[in-house]
Parts: C-alpha cells; sequence; structure tokens
C-alpha cells in the first residue's frame, strides 16, 4: 500500500488533536509514530500542552518538542517572534529532515509546521523541501498541520481536511481549558 501525505489546516480548533488522534490509532495498532512539534516549546518545568504529558509516556512514540515557550500564563500568550524563535525551527526542521531520511517510523506527525511559515520562522519553500525528500522515498504516512496551505502544497497532498471555525466560545472571551485547548 501507498503511504500518503496528509494536510490538517485551518482557523478552527482540532489539527493537533485529528494528528495526535491519528499517531494514537497507529499505535494501537502496532506501528511506530514520530511527532516533531514546531514552534510548541517547553522551559522544561512548566508543561503547558497536556496532550505531551501522555504521549511521552507511550511506547513506539517519539515526541520531539522545539521553540521558546510562548505560554506566558492561565491565558496569555506570547504571539511575537523573539531572538531564538528562528534557530528553534531550524532546529525542528533539521529533525524532521533526519527523520525523513532516517525512516524507522510509520507515521510522522510535523505539527504546526505551516503555522511556523505564516509566523515567518520558516519558509514555503523549506516545507516544500521536506515533501520533495518525502516523495523521494515514501516510507512512512506524512501529516502536517498549520493554519494556511497554498496551492503548490495541496497539490502533492493525498489528504487535506480543513478545520474551519464556525462558532468558537473563545469570542465571548472564554477562557482555555487545560486539557481541552491546551
Amino acid at each position: 500500500m501507498q503511504n500518503r501525505l496528509h494536510i490538517y489546516y485551518g482557523y478552527g480548533k482540532g489539527k493537533t488533536t485529528a494528528a495526535v488522534g491519528l499517531a494514537v490509532r497507529a499505535l494501537g495498532a502496532g506501528k511506530k509514530a514520530a511527532v516533531v512539534q514546531f514552534d510548541k516549546g517547553y522551559d522544561g518545568v512548566n508543561e503547558h500542552y497536556s496532550e505531551r504529558k501522555i504521549l511521552r509516556a507511550l511506547p513506539n512514540l517519539q515526541l520531539f518538542p522545539f521553540g521558546k515557550e510562548r505560554v506566558l500564563g492561565p491565558n496569555a500568550f506570547r504571539f511575537k517572534n523573539e531572538p531564538g524563535d528562528l534557530e528553534e525551527a531550524q532546529k525542528a526542521l533539521s529533525k524532521a529532515r533526519e527523520l525523513l531520511v532516517q525512516g524507522g517510523v510509520d507515521l510522522l506527525v510535523l505539527d504546526e509546521i505551516l503555522a511556523a511559515v505564516m509566523t515567518k520562522l520558516l519558509t514555503q519553500d523549506d516545507v516544500m523541501g521536506l515533501v520533495d525528500l518525502y516523495n523521494q522515498n515514501r516510507r512512512f504516512e506524512l501529516v502536517l498541520t498549520g493554519h494556511q496551505v497554498w496551492p503548490a502544497l495541496v497539490e502533492k497532498a493525498d489528504l487535506v481536511t480543513e478545520m474551519r471555525k464556525e462558532k468558537h466560545y473563545f469570542d465571548q472571551k472564554a477562557p482555555s481549558k487545560e486539557g481541552i485547548e491546551f
């Protein structure tokens, strides 16, 4: 069977959740998975992404979070790039290339790689280079997540799902909830 390139994108909730769910499904089928997270930093003390607490404990799953901390408190988030963000994005890109070349997994998730393009931490050419590398030897399923796509990327994908916000409680200034949003 042919391995496929999946894209989960948009401004609706659920992109990372869908990708993590697919990884859990793969693990349940006895497969191996790796998740590289772009711009989802970890300060080494405070874990602000609850899914990582359980992902770290799952056998056959490798987790590689990259990025400087952006969560500043219970409802505070840093949006602007600062020194070190670009360097972390380059480290994540390098890890993604390494995993694409070495294989050894059945599913590779590049979480928020498309958001890293939108925030100018990576370029479309960076992502297309990874896709070209993947297409040289499709040894596993590849998933890309983030906010925006572009025509050349969509053309190369086998599955594209847009997460579109129709209604969100954040519009009424509702606070985010641990275990639901993070």
